[in-house]
């Protein structure tokens, strides 16, 4: 009789190697923040391997928007959970963790030993007009699945509205996720539903969302146990982009606790911008600054670590919260909703991608290449670098900018 166990085993194991690869190959060229990061998942495990359909990979995306932390990292860990449970869960967070956690280290110490950061104008230069088409791609796609009626279609275009005139993302997802759920309820004659609905689901979130727009710092000197603790609760409570945080750690770390100038903030948001991976990273480069290596090491554990708990506890309830009729129509807003900020996203990243004829004609060609011919973003983003640091070497940049 066969041995099943060993071959439940071997498949296991080969699926922890095959997550293992992808998220070590986005850690490492998955650049431009986390709407892009989420559209290269997208990419790989939904259009490629087909892991995943496009409504499971919106109901993750939806539940990774309810929970603080870095998104597209969490979303990594979502993905890995629902591939092979908590083994997945800790090989694709580390494995999407590590390698921007390794480029920014060898930054920083380029940093710390010679006073100033490596040129990459270049690179940037050819990547912005493509990370926007990888973007442009995965809203195009996400949208047939997640808009499925008039109706979400209507509340996706309100949520962007609501977001370009500066509401907090967050009340944009609980609001357009309660609009559609009371709508369901009504709809389907279940009205006294609401009363239940609403409370049931609101109550932590005025305190939660308080919490987020707190500092989480408290004065203390510097020590490497205080600024593993300072890191772990901005994991935890901190909402939204890289750049919501990057308030926090200015008001943190430079005007508050003084562990940080100004200069050598501006210089984490440039490593931030240039290296690909979670912008949470930025975490790396303050602790190798602060307190070298074991700073490094600390820092980033510290603001990493909440998300891997989130997502273990939350990553269960999503199939449950399909099954239920009216818990699912609020997940179908908060997806609409998801939807509609990465292309509020997309927007405002195409005024600083689009500055020349040349970035603008490189993303076209990346649009082409990417919704007609299906071209691999990791290809994609490769050959842009090099374009990129071609045209900045040869300083045409200079001559085509608009």
């Amino acid at each position: 009789m066969p041995d099943n166990s060993i071959e439940i085993r071997g498949a296991v194991k080969t699926r922890l190697g095959e997550i293992a690869r992808l998220f070590l190959k986005l850690g490492a060229t998955a650049f431009g923040g986390p709407a892009a990061h989420i559209a290269m998942m997208e990419d790989e495990v939904v259009t490629r391997r087909r892991w995943l359909s496009h409504e499971e990979f919106m109901d993750l995306l939806g539940a990774t928007n309810l929970i603080p932390g870095p998104n597209s990292t969490e979303m990594a860990i979502h993905i890995g959970h629902r591939q092979a449970g908590m083994r997945g869960l800790l090989t694709a967070g580390i494995c999407f963790i590590v390698p921007a956690m390794l480029i920014v280290g060898i930054l920083s110490w380029a940093y710390v030993r010679f006073g100033r950061l490596p040129q990459a104008e270049g690179i940037l230069y050819g990547v912005k007009p493509v990370v926007l088409a990888i973007i442009l791609q995965a809203v195009w796609r996400l949208g047939r699945s997640a808009l499925k009626t008039g109706l979400l279609i209507a509340v996706g275009l309100i949520a962007a509205a609501l977001s370009f005139v500066g509401v907090n993302e967050l009340v944009v997802l609980f609001g357009t996720g309660i609009v559609i759920a009371v709508l369901h309820l009504i709809v389907s004659g279940k009205p006294a539903g609401i009363a239940a609905f609403i409370p049931g689901l609101w109550g932590d979130f005025p305190a939660t969302a308080t919490t987020a727009t707190a500092s989480a710092a408290a004065a203390a000197p510097f020590g490497l146990w205080p600024m593993f603790w300072y890191f772990v609760k901005i994991g935890s409570v901190l909402f939204g982009s890289g750049y919501v945080l990057l308030v926090f750690l200015r008001a943190d770390l430079v005007d508050h606790l003084h562990w940080l100038t100004e200069g050598q903030l501006l210089d984490a948001v440039a490593i931030g911008q240039i290296t690909p991976g979670p912008v949470f990273t930025t975490a790396t480069f303050i602790g190798y600054v602060l307190a070298g290596v074991p700073g490094a090491t600390l820092a980033t554990g510290g603001i990493f670590l909440p998300a891997f708990i989130f997502v273990a506890i939350s990553g269960p309830l999503v199939p449950r919260l399909r099954r239920s009729p009216a818990a699912g129509a609020f997940l179908d807003g908060v997806n609409a909703a998801s939807l509609a900020l990465m292309a509020v996203v997309m927007v405002q990243l195409a005024r600083a991608a689009f500055v020349d004829c040349a970035t603008i004609a490189i993303g076209i060609a990346a649009a082409v290449l990417l919704l007609r011919y299906k071209l691999n973003t990791t290809w994609l983003i490769l050959g842009s670098m090099a374009v990129g640091m071609l045209v900045h070497f040869m300083h045409l940049d200079e001559l085509l900018r608009i």
